[in-house]
């Protein structure tokens, strides 16, 4: 068992915790940190698995500079578990929403999306965990954000190999001295 947890480890501070310091050690604002994480996560959580790479690159192409592109993707990608568990939760939520029926979620129906035949009741429900997922997420995207935004500030101010800012030098004991000659 012990080896389990070791390779466990192993695979999260490669996949996770290593490119997180690596982002962060380039010197990104934490506002911009904490919007493309909530992004990345937001859209990782998008009902229909499979889809949510191509949702972050579409939403990081439109903003640009306004999203730290290796943020989105990696929050997107720890996002997917958790996309998994909230399939069932916005497909409710969406059958309250429109007033819809209440789909059983049986194997009969998992084997019919499956094999290619799905029903009209499964189209729907697909339109119901959409429409759910699709009135959840601007709480969720701010939630996030709200929340994320301490946490980037202080992994920056404590992991940043970068100053924020140009007037702030990164060892605030050296000076830069420049000649001027005169012409």
């Amino acid at each position: 068992m012990v080896n389990g947890n070791v390779k466990i480890t192993s695979w999260v501070q490669k996949k996770i915790t290593d490119p997180l310091l690596s982002i962060i050690r380039r010197g990104t604002e934490p506002n911009q940190l904490a919007f493309s994480a909530a992004l990345g996560i937001t859209l990782g959580l998008f009902p229909i698995c499979g889809v949510t790479v191509f949702l972050c690159g579409m939403a990081i192409a439109l903003l640009g500079s306004f999203c730290h592109a290796p943020t989105v993707m990696l929050a997107n990608f720890i996002a997917t578990p958790i996309e998994l568990s909230l399939v069932v939760p916005f497909l409710r939520l969406g059958e309250v929403i429109s007033g819809g029926s209440h789909f059983p979620l049986t194997s009969d129906a998992l084997k019919k999306v499956l094999t290619g035949q799905a029903s009209r009741e499964v189209l729907l429900s697909v339109a119901h965990a959409l429409l759910g997922w699709l009135v959840a997420s601007p709480f969720i995207l701010g939630t996030l954000y709200i929340v994320l935004l301490p946490c980037f500030k202080i992994l920056v101010h404590n992991f940043s190999s970068v100053p924020l800012s140009p007037k702030k030098p990164l060892n605030p004991h050296s000076e830069v001295k420049l000649k001027v000659r005169d012409v």
